[in-house]
């Protein structure tokens, strides 16, 4: 079943298949929550709160664009709330999805570097402003267009350009320090 059939299921009533929406994308939901807060155990409850705020919202969809762009909007907007209000740096761990690029070639001594280096560029974007973490983690995470960062976040292409552009800087200077 496609997404609109099943997002006008919903509007009609059948609230049953709202449990379809979620399933189709809850995983999507706690992976990019899970990049941009970096607390395991706040996953789950932001994850169930999108779903909340999506059903809420789901009357305001116009199918402009695909769902799964308005369900990121949703989970990138909680996760901003939920940071500004704990106040709190994503934690060293928080990058854990980072691609680990182990190689037979690597000795000991250069697996140790190679950790080290992934540690501190974790640290590093974990200390990013929200807006710059938001467009660079979806921009090198999840392969999104400037143009979809724009959609999500809601926001210019020069605006998800300058994003990008100032968290690679910021995070290079973090890691030169």
């Amino acid at each position: 079943m496609e997404d609109k059939q099943i997002v006008e299921a919903v509007l009609a009533g059948d609230t049953r298949k709202y449990a379809l929406i979620v399933e189709r994308y809850q995983q999507i939901v706690a992976n990019l929550t899970y990049k941009l807060c970096g607390n395991r155990l706040e996953v789950e409850e932001v994850t169930q709160q999108v779903f909340v705020e999506l059903y809420s919202a789901l009357p305001r969809f116009r199918f402009d664009s695909q769902l799964s762009s308005f369900i990121y909007r949703i989970t990138v907007n909680v996760v901003c709330k939920m940071m500004n209000k704990a106040r709190r740096f994503v934690s060293a761990d928080a990058m854990e999805g980072l691609p680990e690029q182990r190689s037979e070639d690597r000795n000991a001594q250069q697996q140790i570097i190679h950790n080290e280096q992934m540690e501190q560029l974790r640290t590093a974007i974990g200390h990013l402003k929200d807006e710059q973490r938001t467009a660079l983690v979806l921009y090198t995470f999840e392969d999104f267009s400037y143009q979809q960062i724009a959609d999500v976040m809601q926001c210019s292409l020069s605006k998800v350009e300058s994003l990008i552009f100032r968290a690679k800087k910021n995070l290079a200077k973090e890691v030169r320090q």
